[in-house]
């Protein structure tokens, strides 16, 4: 395997959607400034999406604005429509994120409109962006099932990214939405998209729903992915999936990553530090088997060549 992996944190945005109250903006501040200070360089930073429909991330503006940003560091956003891609504009952000499902019910779900009435709000934003000099990359949901229509076929997600990426988005981020995926399905639709588009233009987006997470991750590393989104702590879900539990943990999957000798560029210690930092502000323990390990053992512990200590 390649020795190198991209991480794409989306904790404050995938992660804090699915809360039930609002998080303050300065702790959303300090979370993101907390992912950068790990190493993390790749951070969907919030949701230009109508705040009566997510209204955990109605600050979006705020939240870009007060950020100290790095050089070094992309952030996003993820913009439904126009509407959205002008609210981004006022935070000067240089990337952004569409998003839409590879399932017809999800999709009315979740945007409100089919598959075919999708396309031609996405490519009018995309073109917007790219025309103001902005990077685009694309999400296609429920890739391996939907919770309304069950198995969802591997031609239903080729057609759908093939859109997305003739639009003009650099990147299409495959995601198990419900967290239905298995090691070997995973395994065989990454190499049917990647002999159809590439693997430097895939990314892979795992829930943890049924335990299969990281196996899932393993097996698309396997297939030839590179590039992976996570939460910190474990957090997320989708409003608008029943059942969908959270995203795949980024301390669990930089643990994983680490012991296998690949390079993230992520220092893990200070992740538990920050999955820490988020148990105390919701008050609640989190999903993360690395930040619940360490919680228990309260000293330094090795995890590959690292050493840490988790966040008190």
């Amino acid at each position: 395997m390649d020795n190198r992996v991209t991480l794409f944190e989306v904790g404050p945005r995938d992660g804090l959607q699915n809360e039930k109250d609002s998080v303050p903006t300065s702790v959303k501040v300090e979370l993101i400034e907390r992912l950068v200070s790990a190493g993390i360089r790749h951070i969907e930073a919030t949701s230009f999406v109508n705040p009566k429909w997510i209204p955990q991330l109605a600050d979006a503006v705020d939240v870009l604005n007060q950020l100290h940003r790095e050089d070094d560091v992309v952030y996003s956003a993820l913009v439904p429509n126009l509407k959205g891609l002008e609210r981004a504009r006022q935070t000067g952000i240089r990337e952004i994120a569409v998003f839409m499902s590879a399932s017809e019910s999800h999709n009315k779900s979740n945007i409100n409109k089919t598959i075919e009435e999708t396309y031609p709000v996405l490519q009018e934003v995309v073109e917007a962006a790219i025309a103001e000099g902005m990077r685009v990359r694309g999400y296609v949901s429920t890739a391996f099932g939907c919770p309304y229509e069950g198995e969802v076929s591997l031609s239903a997600v080729a057609r759908v990214t093939e859109k997305l990426l003739r639009m003009g988005v650099y990147e299409v981020s495959i995601g198990d939405t419900i967290g239905v995926g298995t090691p070997g399905q995973v395994k065989e639709r990454f190499i049917s998209l990647i002999e159809q588009f590439g693997a430097a233009r895939l990314a892979g987006h795992f829930h943890d729903t049924r335990g299969t997470g990281l196996a899932n991750v393993y097996a698309a590393l396997e297939a030839g992915i590179r590039t992976f989104d996570s939460s910190i702590a474990g957090l997320g879900g989708c409003p608008y999936a029943p059942g969908a539990s959270g995203n795949i943990s980024t301390e669990d999957l930089v643990y994983m990553l680490h012991g296998m000798g690949i390079e993230t560029g992520v220092q893990l210690e200070k992740l538990v530090e920050t999955g820490a930092f988020m148990e105390r502000v919701l008050n609640r323990t989190l999903p993360s088997r690395v930040l619940q390990a360490m919680k228990k053992t309260g000293k330094e512990g090795e995890c590959g060549n690292e050493q840490y200590t988790a966040g008190k």
